[in-house]
């Protein structure tokens, strides 16, 4: 059933690599200003069902749709500028700039659609996005650190500048592959605040965790993968009530 606020939808997608069914008939639907979580044991295909929504891997069937656009076929670039962006399981910053400067690049290219790496040398100088920057960083935490080499940083550390890399494009849809991954329960907790604090701006999202406590703290939808198919869907008490995602997933979660 089509919801009629979807930003994002994902209508009958599936993807094999070799003889290996990796999505089977993914239907799903992201409204939009909710939190959306999709949960499953490893190897269910969350991964994989981002890298189709972000344009890196292509679906061998089925489309995704993106504020009514049908994105499937385009670069990721091209739906990044459309206003996704992405946290990856593995950080991917510029570890050879400092931290400051790894969060004013992605809004340059917001900006401009494209940066010059000879232009970093002056990049500081732009103030509109130096504060900007320089705020995002104090929110996640990272304000002292700001001008440390990014290749120097914890990989906690790595994960919320990614966090911050993402923020400062201001996506519509903003898609996180386990967050919190390598964080202490209080830099997790304190990602959990912001990422409300997000919310409550209008900030749409889609959250792959496996981390059941940063879930049920912020997801309104859940949807369980299992094997490559859509197991589960609902509200976060409808799913952990649910015996096949008790059976699948969360009885050996914690």
């Amino acid at each position: 059933m089509a919801v009629e606020n979807a930003v994002l939808t994902v209508a009958d997608v599936q993807k094999s690599f070799g003889g290996l069914r990796a999505l089977s008939e993914i239907d799903l639907q992201i409204e939009r200003g909710k939190t959306h979580a999709i949960i499953g044991p490893n190897g269910a295909g969350k991964s994989t069902l981002l890298n189709v929504c972000v344009g890196r891997i292509p679906p061998d069937e089925g489309a995704v749709v993106f504020k009514g656009q049908v994105i499937t076929g385009k670069k990721p670039h091209e739906i990044n500028q459309m206003g996704i962006a992405r946290v990856f399981q593995t950080p991917e910053i510029f570890a050879d700039l400092t931290v400051l400067q790894n969060v004013m690049v992605p809004a340059y290219a917001k900006r401009d659609g494209a940066v010059k790496f000879t232009l970093f040398h002056g990049m500081d100088k732009d103030t509109d996005i130096r504060l900007e920057a320089e705020q995002i960083l104090m929110d996640l935490g990272l304000a002292d650190k700001r001008h440390d080499d990014a290749d120097s940083m914890s990989r906690g550390d790595k994960r919320r500048l990614e966090l911050a890399m993402c923020l400062v494009q201001h996506p519509d849809l903003l898609l996180l592959d386990e967050p919190t991954a390598g964080m202490s329960r209080l830099d997790t907790n304190r990602t959990i605040d912001l990422l409300k604090s997000i919310k409550e701006r209008g900030m749409t999202k889609v959250i792959i965790e496996h981390d059941m406590h940063v879930v049920f703290s912020l997801a309104d939808k859940v949807s369980v993968l299992a094997q490559g198919r859509i197991i589960a869907e609902g509200t976060p008490d409808e799913v952990r009530a649910n015996p096949k995602v008790q059976e699948a997933y969360l009885g050996g979660a914690h």
